[in-house]
């Protein structure tokens, strides 16, 4: 392990603390390093919209996490500058979805990510592209 994977794994492990939002939606880590987040979490009963498929705003939440632990892996607060979502599949009551967000491009201050979520049949349930701005402010 690097020692900005590692870095990226402190990080991730000091925002799960404070986090209950993930914590709520049941979210466990997969992997993270330097740029990159894999996470994972069970569609329940209370996630589900009217129609008994997932509110558009878990799958989104799921997504906007794995975002969140990617870009700020190297330490320094980053905020969402500007995100987007597509629902391409409906997700179920049950459904195990995992979210893998990529650093697709850097600035200095700036990076894009794509980040997709899968069910666990490996379709497509959610696209996710995000813009975020980096602080100066070290987040441990």
């Amino acid at each position: 392990m690097t020692e900005q994977d590692a870095l990226a794994k402190k990080v991730v492990d000091r925002m799960l603390q404070t986090d209950h939002f993930s914590a709520w939606m049941g979210i466990t880590v997969i992997d993270v390093k330097a740029g990159y987040s894999k996470i994972q979490m069970t569609l329940r009963r209370e996630m589900l919209n009217g129609f008994g498929i997932a509110h558009g705003g878990i799958t989104f939440s799921l997504a906007d996490s794995a975002f969140a632990f990617a870009c700020n892996s190297d330490g320094k607060v980053t905020l969402a500058l500007d995100v987007s979502m597509s629902f391409p599949k409906a997700v179920k009551e049950g459904d195990i979805l995992t979210a893998e967000a990529k650093l697709i491009n850097k600035t200095k201050k700036t990076g894009l990510y794509l980040v997709e979520v899968c069910n666990r049949q490996n379709e497509l349930v959610g696209l996710f592209k995000g813009t975020c701005y980096k602080t100066e402010k070290p987040l441990i």
